[in-house]
């Protein structure tokens, strides 16, 4: 039919390049006499228990999925390269940067944040961009989002903010008390939830966005010279997004919508392409700067740390099976290598610790030799040894304990962490106000244009009516330090909503 995309004719394509069909086997590679009929005692049963092959289909069928993601349920992927376009040597000793013309293997999943596996894509919703890079050095994961910035900047706060975006735990419903409560009762959540709710808040697919690897991160170059560093990737396809009424159409007409895009570009061969940059502030800089540079909820000003290219990521293949590429792919910030280090950016390091827990839960304790998540540019020696899922040699007659006198891996000390200073008081620091509004300003002011800011007050409203008064009263209240137009606007627009005959007595 001229009407079906390549993803439509997926089967029809494998089918062409088939030559014949393989036979039936069991998972042991058995092969299956007549896979239509159960083996029963005649026609009209009982089963018997010896029958195998129904055993064998029914225990895999019983567990073929596997619990999906707490966050980022939703998503695609691909696979690519990065080319690196400029030195920028002088700043990171990594060896993915180590020459122009290089090119790095790499996979990328893009996916919605709050919804669950079945969910719309075009949900309004922040969209992560996490990128695998297969180093020499080991595999580095960038994992970050759409937008240069989070709604929290305490990592302790994640659960609860998570929560709030996933169902009441008695209806089973997404409830906007709970989403505009926590919002208002933590304002460092202004500038991101103000991106949330512009036109960035839907992207028209994902090719058309940019990718942020949001948090502060240290690039160590070989002299040991410390930059801090935050990572950009610029669509070269040009930003578009859906406005709140295509993105709704879509959600009922199409719920797969940037997943279909994304894979028909490819096959298509129109391959989609990012440019890289990199954001460099000295140390010197950082202790010294106005504000807490570390600091998730803020971005550093272009103007002062201006772009520096670095190369170009080029997504040229689909996945050949979704669930072993895709469904299982897991990214870590912790999966570092040498030449990029953390920052002491407090959520950075929660997302240490919280992301390779998860992925023990969730995939398994060997989940790294898994082929899509395993660093197949380096061999893996080290003192791991066992636990479920061991698909490997399991390193042989290697010892599995250190310090040994056989031979086994020994510290590679060139590769030891930069040295660097820490001092303060240990306490638990309350971060709830630290300058919340200034950037939001920036952005209501000087980036959005006046139709851009009319859609945002239309989609804020839209959402916020069906909280209660006293939220909304708060929410008023922290617009209104943005700048008083936005709060002026968005009171405005629920006290129509509440003429209207919807929820609001401001």
């Amino acid at each position: 039919m001229a009407n079906r995309d390549r993803a439509a004719n997926q089967l029809a394509e494998f089918k062409e390049k088939q030559l014949k069909a393989d036979g039936i086997k069991t998972a042991a590679g058995a092969p299956v006499g007549n896979k239509n009929a159960s083996l029963t005692v005649g026609p009209r049963g009982p089963i018997l228990l010896q029958d195998h092959v129904f055993l064998d289909e029914m225990a895999h069928f019983n567990r073929e999925r596997i619990p999906e993601r707490v966050v980022h349920a939703k998503g695609a992927g691909a696979f690519g390269f990065l080319e690196i376009t400029h030195d920028i040597t002088k700043y990171s000793k990594a060896r993915i940067f180590e020459h122009v013309g290089k090119k790095t293997p790499l996979a990328v999943r893009f996916s919605t944040v709050g919804g669950e596996k079945g969910s719309a894509d075009t949900a309004r919703d922040p969209r992560g961009f996490a990128i695998k890079f297969y180093t020499e050095d080991g595999n580095w994961d960038l994992v970050g989002n759409n937008t240069p910035i989070f709604f929290i900047r305490d990592p302790i706060l994640f659960p609860s903010f998570i929560h709030t975006q996933k169902r009441n735990p008695v209806t089973n419903l997404k409830d906007p008390d709970m989403v505009w409560d926590f919002f208002t009762l933590r304002p460092e959540t202004t500038h991101q939830l103000t991106f949330l709710y512009s036109d960035r808040g839907t992207p028209d697919g994902y090719r058309h966005m940019n990718g942020y690897g949001s948090h502060t991160f240290k690039l160590v170059n070989k002299a040991e010279k410390i930059h801090y560093c935050k990572f950009h990737f610029k669509t070269d396809q040009g930003i578009k997004n859906l406005f709140a009424d295509q993105a709704a159409l879509l959600q009922g007409t199409d719920p797969d919508y940037s997943t279909r895009d994304l894979y028909n570009a490819i096959e298509e061969g129109n391959y989609p392409s990012w440019s890289m940059y990199v954001q460099i502030m000295t140390v010197e800089e950082a202790e010294e700067f106005r504000f807490n540079p570390y600091d998730l909820t803020k971005i550093w000003p272009h103007s002062e740390f201006p772009l520096i290219p670095v190369g170009r990521m080029v997504l040229n293949r689909n996945p050949k099976n979704y669930f072993t590429d895709v469904e299982q792919i897991a990214f870590s910030p912790a999966h570092l290598v040498p030449g990029v280090e953390p920052s002491p950016d407090k959520m950075l390091q929660g997302r240490l610790y919280s992301y390779t827990d998860t992925h023990r839960h969730r995939l398994g304790s060997n989940y790294l030799q898994i082929p899509v998540n395993c660093p197949y540019n380096t061999k893996v020696t080290n003192y791991q040894r066992d636990g479920p899922q061991c698909v490997t040699d399991n390193q042989g007659g290697a010892p599995n304990y250190f310090p040994n006198s056989f031979t086994g891996p020994e510290d590679i000390t060139a590769s030891l962490e930069s040295k660097f200073k820490i001092s303060g008081d240990v306490q638990r620091y309350n971060s709830a106000d630290e300058d919340n509004f200034t950037q939001v300003g920036t952005f209501w002011n000087k980036v959005l244009s006046p139709a851009e800011q009319s859609r945002l007050v239309e989609n804020i409203v839209d959402h916020l009516k069906d909280a209660q008064d006293f939220i909304q009263k708060r929410a008023v209240g922290n617009f209104t330090q943005v700048d008083p137009e936005f709060g002026r606007r968005v009171k405005e627009g629920l006290g129509k909503a509440l003429s209207a005959g919807q929820s609001s007595n401001l």
